[in-house]
């Protein structure tokens, strides 16, 4: 590698201070910075760090994600793994890892500590304690991801205890995953090893956990947005806050990353030095990462940007590479296989049936912008002795499938979707994989969850005779496509989502966690109706 030489405004994090450099790299390190008496344009920072992410979320491989990425300045994420891993195990894992080694990006792997996320889901594979110690004790896997049981960790499960140890006597940290935890039993989550966490949705939960020592990384995904409502409290409680984007499809990724977080903090008067500590130096010394800070003798991990307000990078370096330029992704794709596992044949309208009983129907309320959803009681809609969608009283049909092998279908009811028309299914559906649908009919929610598994995997849309997928043969839920194809196609079908009258801001985000247990308050699983306050289905499909 030739040595690089550059001149820009040298921004000093923790000095506080910003003066014109000329930087050289040797060898991918930086080996001087002279002090120039001369006006130079641009800033150089260290690369922005996504401080938790779920790669598979984009749909994308990590080589592919990675080339976008790197386009805003970001030149590493803290990434777990159990998207993939809950539906492939181990080897999920290893796919990743491998995959992500072959771009000149740092992707830092965590143990998955939840496959499968909980026991009242069917998914693709199991990692118990043993499996979470050898992962942990690879060099690549540097702490235990998200411990989104936290029942069990307040409940004292053995085998949950067993994986928090394994990262314990290996000197790694454990990532936390509490929504709405506060009080005692956040304190008690807080003592038996948890870290950190992205789930805080309000001020007073996350001032809460970081009086009891946790780091609060502040999410803003394509789903669940909690920037708003944190960012407050960088001007106080900056030393121990990240940046994450928790789950980030391909559209929105190809338009911006960490960078437009560090551009809305400053525009809301967080002091400049602050944000860049949050989005650039905590992930390093949080989970101790061989990252460059910017330092003689650091690895050159870089970004030049236009300015400090609106963050627009120009150049993204990793290791004193050049792998973006001017808005072009210099990253080249790579080869990669798709495993997988999709064992489920076609079901029929008759699956969709629920019979009239004469009660009243307990139903998902989910919000933009949240992961979290309510619980509503409403009166059905009844049609020829069968409960019905009604999208004029916006109440759909919501059905899950075991895609791993031929099951009863789950079928639930949803509101605040605003489908007018159609269905739409996705095997994004966090975290087990099974397929997810909504719709306003049986014949188009029957197509859409048909569309999906004659793929093998993939996000689906169905109204009459139109029909729309994005295949995602890599574990049902990521492709090897080219990025930015992916990300075109992405936008038409979702764009297609909102067309039928779907009125959340990201509808097959929002319907990926629509079968996610760990976040109350009421979800569906392929086994039925989840509570999440008490922990247990309320509403039972017969899987014997």
């Amino acid at each position: 590698m030739p040595d690089l030489h550059l001149t820009g405004n040298l921004v000093d994090i923790p000095g506080r201070s910003i003066r014109p450099v000329r930087l050289t790299v040797v060898d991918g390190r930086i080996a001087g910075i002279e002090e120039v008496d001369e006006d130079v344009d641009g800033f150089l920072l260290p690369g922005f760090i996504d401080a938790h992410v779920h790669v598979e979320s984009s749909m994308l491989i990590p080589s592919e994600f990675a080339r976008l990425a790197v386009l805003h300045g970001t030149v590493a994420t803290i990434s777990d793994p159990h998207e993939i891993a809950n539906v492939l195990g181990v080897a999920g894992v290893d796919y990743m890892i491998a995959n992500g080694k072959q771009v000149p990006f740092h992707f830092f792997f965590g143990a998955p500590s939840c496959v499968p996320a909980t026991a009242f889901e069917t998914a693709g594979a199991t990692i118990g304690p043993d499996d979470v110690g050898r992962l942990l004790e690879r060099p690549e896997v540097l702490y235990l991801s998200e411990m989104m049981n936290f029942p069990g960790v307040l409940n004292g499960d053995p085998e949950v205890l067993r994986k928090i140890a394994h990262a314990q006597r290996l000197g790694k940290p454990v990532d936390g995953h509490a929504p709405g935890l506060r009080g005692e039993e956040a304190l008690r989550y807080i003592a038996a090893g948890m870290s950190t966490d992205h789930e805080c949705f309000t001020p007073e939960e996350a001032l809460d956990k970081l009086a009891g020592g946790m780091w609060v990384q502040i999410r803003e995904g394509s789903a669940a947005k909690n920037f708003e409502a944190l960012q407050p409290l960088l001007h106080e409680h900056w030393e121990r806050m990240m940046f994450c984007s928790d789950d980030k499809h391909p559209d929105s990724l190809v338009l911006s990353h960490i960078n437009t977080l560090c551009a809305r903090a400053v525009k809301a008067g967080v002091d400049v030095f602050k944000v860049l500590q949050v989005a650039c130096l905590n992930p390093i010394t949080h989970y101790q990462l061989p990252i460059g800070r910017l330092r003689v003798g650091d690895p050159a991990d870089m970004i030049l940007i236009e300015d400090l307000t609106d963050f627009k990078v120009r150049q993204t370096y990793v290791r004193g590479r050049l792998v973006a330029d001017q808005g072009r992704s210099l990253i080249e794709r790579v080869s990669a296989g798709t495993p997988n596992q999709f064992q489920c044949g076609h079901i029929t309208e008759v699956d969709l049936h629920v019979p009239a009983t004469g009660g009243d129907l307990l139903v998902i309320e989910p919000y933009d912008g949240q992961l979290i959803t309510g619980k509503r009681s409403m009166r059905p809609t009844v049609r020829n002795g069968a409960c019905v969608a009604d999208p004029g009283r916006d109440l759909l049909k919501i059905a899950v499938v075991n895609r791993y092998h031929d099951a009863p279908v789950a079928v639930g009811w949803i509101m605040n979707m605003g489908l007018q028309r159609g269905a739409i299914a996705s095997c994004v559906a966090h975290d087990s994989h099974n397929i997810v649908a909504v719709g306003t009919n049986d014949m188009d929610l029957t197509a859409a969850i048909n569309t999906v598994i004659d793929g093998q995997g993939g996000i689906s849309l169905a109204d009459g005779p139109l029909r729309m997928a994005l295949a995602l043969p890599v574990a049902g839920i990521m492709t090897t496509a080219d990025a930015y194809e992916v990300a075109r196609d992405y936008g038409l079908i979702d764009e297609a989502a909102r067309s039928l009258g779907c009125t959340m801001s990201a509808p097959y985000m929002t319907l990926s966690f629509m079968a996610l247990l760990v976040i109350p308050h009421l979800k569906m699983s392929d086994r039925g109706l989840f509570d999440g306050d008490s922990f247990q289905l309320v509403q039972r499909v017969d899987h014997t």
